[in-house]
This record gives structure tokens, sequence and C-alpha cells, in this order.
């Protein structure tokens, strides 16, 4: 006793710190349990194998290294269910195969050279758009991936990277494929099986096999099948509607409060 007062002992001052280690991990589960709990977005039932939790998530961020046709097949599942989609810095990405892979091009919003407002204009598009698709044109810093991650979060949108992204809820990429439809001198291609490496927030590898796609057009693992794909007269249809941003339409997305600012 000292003033009246009862000193702990050394194993009270133990269990009472071992009371409150138990305490911060039932708060860091809930936080883990809520993150996990994000409502999910349509996707295509072909890439359930491929995606924790079965479905791209809301407030997530995916990356996608190398393949093309895995970030539009990705897309195709939101776009198709009628959900806004932007595309980031990928020159490349054409309509004729995003048409082909199910993406409606009427909801399709294409940014095809950004230039350094990349991140800037990636999270302005957060603020209209369901799923965003980014290729990052610099490493992209933890503070920053920070910021465009509580975006995601306040505005229920979805984030797929065609590159490099810090904590992506999964990494995904194309590790090989095969062609099938070919024969010595004759036939023509019909269906690609690819091998995709999956990589979670945990850092637990995996690998599926998914056909990229399949016989009907559309997206499949050995476990489900995904809807066909858009037809040539869909394509043809949609084509011109397909909304891309011009030099001045980019510069007015700049003019949106940088994402420095963005608590």
């Amino acid at each position: 006793m000292v003033d009246g007062a009862r000193v702990e002992s050394p194993v009270e001052r133990a269990m009472a710190d071992l009371e409150r280690v138990r305490a911060l991990r039932g708060r860091i589960k809930q936080m883990e349990r809520t993150r996990v709990d994000s409502p999910a977005i349509a996707t295509l039932p072909g890439l359930a194998d491929a995606l924790p939790g079965g479905a791209l998530k809301q407030g997530a961020a995916y990356s996608v290294a190398d393949s093309l046709s895995l970030v539009m097949a990705l897309l195709a599942g939101p776009s198709g269910a009628g959900a806004w989609c932007g595309v980031v810095g990928i020159p490349d990405f054409g309509v004729e195969a995003a048409a082909s892979s199910g993406i409606d091009l009427s909801r399709l919003v294409l940014v095809p050279r950004p230039g350094k407002g990349w991140l800037n204009i990636t999270a302005a598009l957060a603020d209209a758009v369901s799923v965003v698709v980014t290729c990052p044109l610099e490493r992209v810093s933890p503070a920053d991936s920070a910021r465009l991650a509580s975006r995601l979060r306040q505005r229920g949108a979805t984030l797929i990277a065609f590159g490099e992204w810090p904590r992506a809820e999964a990494q995904l990429s194309v590790t090989g494929s095969a062609w099938s439809g070919v024969g010595r001198g004759h036939g023509y291609p019909v269906a690609r099986e690819v091998m995709v490496a999956v990589t979670d927030r945990a850092q637990t590898p995996r690998t599926v096999k998914l056909m990229l796609p399949g016989e009907s057009g559309g997206i499949r693992s050995d476990a489900a099948a995904g809807p066909g794909a858009g037809t040539r007269d869909r394509f043809d249809a949609a084509r011109d509607e397909v909304p891309s941003l011009d030099a001045q339409d980019e510069e007015r997305m700049l003019d949106v409060p940088q994402l420095t600012a963005v608590s």
C-alpha cells in the first residue's frame, strides 16, 4: 500500500496488458469483417474463383498485370449490369474487343492519354462512375493510394489498376495460355485457356484456370460459365457512342480538387 492506494503486482499488470491486446485484436477483426462485408458488384460468374469473396467489391482496388483481356473480363460484369465504367491511360484499349467481351460501350468513358494528371483524373472519375480502370504512369505512393482508397469507399466505386497498386485486394496475372481449335494448317482459334495467378492481401498465392474466351465467347472457369459476348451488330451500333475525352475535357477534369485534399 502507498498513500492508501493498492499497487498492482507484475502479474496483475501483465493481465491488464493482455486484456488491452485482446480488445485491440477484437477491433481489428471487426474492421476486417467490415472490409470483407463490403457490397459486391456484378461480376461474371466465370471469374468467381479468381476473386476473394467471389466478386469485385465496392471501395476496393485490384491489380491486373499485362492482360487487357482479363481487365475487360472484370469490367464486363458490372458494365453488363448497367454500371458506368471509365478507363484511364490505356490508348490500346480497343472498343471492338471491349464490345466482344460484353462491355456496354454506351456506358464507357475513355481517357486514353491523361498525361501527368492521371491520378487526379482517376480520382475524379471515381466520383462519377462505378468502376475505374487506370494504368499507373508512375509509382503510386502509399499516401496517395490511401487517399484514393478513402475516396473509393466514400463513393462506393471500384478501382482496377492495369499494373502495380499498393495494398490491392487481389493481384492477378496471366502466367500461361493456350488456344484450342487450331490444327496443323487448318482450323481457327475458338477458345483460350489461361492460367491466372492470384495473390490476396494476406499474400496467399493460388492459381485458377479460366477460359478467356470460352467457345461461346464468354468467360468461364472449371466451375462456372459466364454470359455470352456481345455481337458484331452490337459493336457496330455502339462504337460511335463511346465518350473519349479530348485535351480540353481532360483540362476541365484537372480543375477538380486535388487528390491530396481528399481526407
